[in-house]
């Protein structure tokens, strides 16, 4: 993905406010040499933000001519209303590691014998893991296959088949659940108590 961005010069609150005001979004690109202030259009960043590829893969973003390659690091938003406020890139190489969280994308757990044959419901427990690479190496998405699944079944982070070149990062020993199959839930049948039909004729009468 392509944006462009234009030097700025000018720092401090007052500067930043008038740079909103006028539909413009104050931001900073660091690392691979001296930090640079930015700033972008506000209406052209905010519905690239909507993109999933906004935030996980490498950038192109022309700045003063020349193009840079960076990394979408932060975003601020206004509380209520919606507007971008602040936007951190880091500049990246073919020598850049990076630890970077990535967006999983499940596939074929309608075909899961789980699914198809045992009714079971397919919990997405966690919809990013993070990940180790060169920044060349970076993807998009992580491609999760769930055909296999079977009832009971839970798929945890060092389960995930990762692209070559990747290396799931652990935070000590934790290994958490990504899905989670649980068997369908059972309906339960109210079934009524017959209702006594009331006695007819002389037998229900008292004898006197």
């Amino acid at each position: 993905m392509q944006f462009v961005a234009f030097e700025r010069t000018l720092q401090g609150t007052g500067a930043s406010r008038r740079l909103r005001i006028s539909g413009k979004v104050p931001g900073i690109v660091f690392g691979a040499g001296e930090p640079q202030m930015i700033e972008l259009d506000h209406n052209a960043l905010f519905f690239a933000l909507k993109k999933e590829a906004f935030h996980s893969s490498i950038l192109e973003m022309e700045l003063a001519g020349a193009q840079q390659k960076v990394l979408l690091r932060d975003f601020q938003m206004h509380p209520w209303k919606q507007q971008v406020l602040h936007v951190d890139f880091q500049r990246v190489d073919e020598t850049t590691r990076l630890h970077k969280k990535v967006p999983l994308h499940f596939t074929g757990e309608e075909n899961s014998v789980a699914v198809k044959t045992d009714k079971c419901l397919v919990a997405h427990v966690a919809t990013e893991i993070e990940i180790e690479c060169l920044a060349v190496q970076l993807p998009e998405f992580i491609s999760v296959d769930l055909s296999a699944l079977v009832k009971g079944q839970s798929l945890h982070a060092t389960d995930i088949q990762l692209p070559e070149g990747t290396k799931l990062v652990r935070h000590g020993s934790l290994n958490p659940v990504i899905v989670a199959v649980n068997p369908p839930k059972v309906e339960e049948e109210i079934v009524a108590a017959p209702v006594a039909a009331p006695a007819k004729g002389k037998d229900a009468k008292k004898k006197k």
